[in-house]
């Protein structure tokens, strides 16, 4: 069983930054997929980056080139550097732990991001 906390969410500006972190109950990345997903009131929810066993990141198009994917193997922490904050990019954001096997998927409780002067 894999658990995963988020937390570094808050209210910020138009144009600011935020880094969100994700910390997970064990030495999980040689294993597990890292990836961040959001939710916004009334969508669904949507992949924002990805990070693999192998360190290779991938980013959704509308956060290309604003947000960065990062882990630090010895805190068993991914983060969410975010910048040029935008007003549409208010949402929940999840962090999720996958592997290709039946039932290894697990995702945080989420943590609030509100873009908003």
């Amino acid at each position: 069983q894999v658990q995963l906390v988020e937390s570094g969410g808050g209210l910020v500006q138009p144009g600011g930054s935020l880094r969100l972190s994700c910390a997970a109950s064990g030495s999980i990345f040689s294993t597990y997929s890292m990836g961040w997903y959001r939710q916004a009131p009334g969508k669904q929810r949507e992949w924002v980056a990805g990070i693999t066993t192998g360190g290779s990141t991938n980013y959704a198009g509308f956060v290309k080139g604003r947000f960065t994917i990062s882990e630090d193997n010895a805190k068993n922490t991914v983060y969410l550097q975010m910048n040029s904050l935008k007003s549409e990019d208010t949402a929940v954001y999840y962090c999720k732990a996958s592997r290709p096997l039946p039932g290894h998927n697990y995702w945080g409780q989420g943590t609030q991001v509100t873009v908003s002067s």
